[in-house]
């Protein structure tokens, strides 16, 4: 049970419900400023710059990558892992919160989910591009052909990934949508645009906000997220099996699956933070999203810093336990030290170091501390994949194979292309969908807030 004599309450400002509805609504009612604009403009140029990097990557081959015959995966994998890793954000912050029964999380949990579905969407491409042909994407769907006893190559990675990835956006999505419905009702009963209404009234599935409905909406909520709270860990553990089931030196372990799992939290609770610095500041949502809220998701990563660094000592210390000289090389000679050992210490301290300052009150409710911490730790995470993905196929058993890699400007475009599509999602969310859910808020607004009349 949430203590508000403790904790403080969950809704500031004495808000009554009708305040709440207007407050939350009222981004969407007004025209936003210059700052969005701008925002959207250089989001659509990057996007721009990714399609054309996209196109010379389907025109001319993977060739414009990085990519050689022995760092097969480059930055196209690295940042596919990295994006798949932020999409557990939404689904992990708001199911897991859900099941639990943490009320806190109601400011939060639309934000979060419309992030999972535009990280997903942005890691999408990645497999597909890699393929090298992609209009032999098809493929990979299970549909019946002639190509062959079985319908798809279940041997390969490739397929593995298609599958979680479709799984894991499908059932995002619609618990997204769903939970959507009552905040586009009101949406519809209040806008006085019949555009916007017939738009609204469309998407809102004929919302009436009967007993009827909610109960089936509140049952399908709860199912959707047992769903979903397996899905989020069998999907990165997925990802994680591509490289597991290699032989790869620092690839072949049993750690991957719950290390990448939880780095995928830790990495989403992140860019969580991030947006949700960015929101309550910009809109001036501070009653909703307080410093309690984000002291919660601090504290949160505090205690996932902790475990990453205990995976990253245990990696070390399996490596030199093992006795596997090609395992001690990898960890030893191309890591911590060698030509990669900023990328490692980097991601050491980004990721095992940085977030241990929110032990402090006073960096957990600065909100400028928040963001520097927050960005850290996705910088971190990032160099955490290009560790695994880069190291291990730069050196491996025979040095007669050993190559330097490096990114080209495809790859650099590709990447921050999937950024830009990313912030345009986000930012038309933003402008019209309502960021928070507000039949939640209302349901926590006693707590700590005077009742309307």
């Amino acid at each position: 049970m949430y203590n508000k004599k403790i904790r403080g309450p969950l809704v500031e400002g004495n808000k009554t419900l009708g305040q709440i509805t207007k407050d939350v609504i009222l981004p969407m009612d007004v025209r936003p400023g210059m700052w969005w604009f701008i925002a959207f403009g250089v989001s659509l140029l990057a996007a721009l710059f990714g399609g054309y990097a996209i196109y010379m990557t389907v025109y001319k081959g993977i060739g414009t990558w990085g990519v050689n015959n022995s760092v097969g995966w480059g930055w196209e994998i690295v940042n596919f892992v990295w994006w798949i890793g932020i999409g557990h954000a939404g689904t992990a912050f708001s199911i897991f919160l859900l099941i639990l029964r943490q009320k806190w999380r109601t400011s939060i949990n639309r934000a979060a989910e419309a992030m999972t579905v535009f990280a997903v969407l942005s890691a999408a491409l990645f497999p597909a591009l890699h393929m090298g042909r992609v209009w032999l994407a098809f493929y990979i769907f299970p549909y019946p052909n002639t190509r062959g006893p079985l319908w798809v190559n279940f041997n390969s990675p490739l397929f593995w990934d298609f599958t979680a990835i479709t799984a894991y956006l499908l059932i995002s999505a619609s618990f997204w949508y769903l939970g959507m419905l009552p905040d586009l009702a009101t949406v519809r009963d209040r806008t006085t645009s019949k555009i916007r209404k017939a738009l609204y009234g469309f998407f809102s599935l004929g919302w009436t906000g009967s007993s009827r409905h909610w109960i089936r909406y509140e049952s399908l909520s709860f199912i959707l997220g047992g769903i979903a709270a397996v899905l989020v860990v069998s999907v990165h553990s997925i990802v994680s099996t591509d490289f597991a089931v290699g032989v790869e030196p620092g690839w072949h372990t049993t750690i991957f699956p719950p290390f990448f799992v939880v780095g995928a939290i830790f990495s989403g609770f992140a860019m969580v933070m991030t947006l949700m610095v960015l929101i309550r500041k910009v809109y001036k949502l501070t009653n909703y999203i307080t410093d309690n809220h984000m002291d919660a998701i601090a504290r949160i990563l505090i205690f996932i810093s902790l475990i990453m660094g205990l995976a990253y000592l245990t990696e070390i210390f399996i490596a030199w336990y093992s006795g596997n000289e090609f395992e001690m090389f990898t960890f030893f000679r191309n890591r911590i030290t060698g030509d990669y050992e900023f990328q490692f210490w980097g991601m050491i301290i980004c990721n095992a170091f940085i977030p241990q300052l929110f032990w402090f009150r006073k960096v957990r409710r600065n909100w400028i501390w928040l963001l520097v911490v927050s960005l850290s730790i996705n910088v971190g995470m990032w160099l955490e994949r290009y560790n695994i993905v880069v190291t291990s196929l730069s050196k491996d058993f025979l040095p007669s194979n050993w190559v330097s890699y490096s990114p080209t400007i495809i790859d650099i475009g590709v990447f921050v292309g999937t950024i830009g599509l990313f912030a345009c999602g986000v930012l038309l969310f933003m402008r019209y969908i309502p960021m928070m859910a507000i039949s939640e808020l209302k349901s926590v607004a006693n707590i700590g807030s005077k009742k309307e009349d």
